[in-house]
């Protein structure tokens, strides 16, 4: 067998390992000789050549890597359900735009749903217009909770949920912005939470 690069090696592993976080499986000998733009022929040529120095397995056609067992595989799917305001209360336009996975080791249990978040309302959260936000699916917010917030007229928003006010007794919205909006808030008389902010997934 011709003399094999040491780096191409490396390069493919890490191509293996990365392509199975991403799909649930290991790719094709087809798929790792277009990626790496060569002939099919020698990408089984280094598949065999890794085997023997056991940088990986390769049997019958089946890729193992040593990283793959130690992945925790358990994921859920997550909608992406449109886009939600960090500003005032606007009606509800939910529309699903694709499903993704979420892996259960980072996420925890869901379920789960992501919004685009649009506004600069909730900065001081470090939620900016543009990222994701992965929200959980629960309707019982602790006071601090930043809430996907539905009110009686089916608008919503996502702020943070202050409690009730003593005076008024209303739900008490809390924007998270301070140099744009000072303490302002939003006092709504009966609230309906779709969800808990989970984790902020930042735009590029």
């Amino acid at each position: 067998m011709r003399h094999k690069d040491p780096e191409l090696m490396k390069k493919i592993r890490t191509y293996i390992g990365e392509f199975y976080i991403e799909h649930d499986r290991t790719p094709s000998t087809t798929e790792i000789a277009k990626y790496f733009g060569i002939a099919r022929s020698t990408s089984q040529n280094y598949l065999v050549a890794m085997n023997e120095r056991g940088l990986l397995s390769y049997q019958g056609g089946r890729l193992v890597i040593d990283k793959m067992d130690k992945l925790q595989t358990d994921r859920q799917q997550a909608p992406l359900v449109g886009s939600v305001p960090c500003g005032e209360l606007t009606y509800e336009e939910e529309n699903v735009k694709c499903v993704t996975t979420l892996p259960t080791a980072i996420f925890g249990d869901g379920p789960f749903y992501i919004l685009h978040a649009s506004g600069d309302s909730m900065e001081d959260e470090g939620i900016e217009d543009g990222d994701l936000v992965v929200i959980r699916q629960e309707s019982d917010p602790k006071e601090g909770d930043l809430v996907i917030a539905l009110d009686e007229e089916n608008r919503n928003t996502l702020k943070k949920y202050g409690g009730k006010d003593r005076k008024t007794r209303k739900i008490i919205l809390e924007y998270c912005n301070k140099a744009v909006y000072g303490d302002k808030k939003i006092l709504v008389k009966h609230l309906v939470c779709q969800g808990v902010v989970s984790h902020i997934i930042k735009k590029r």
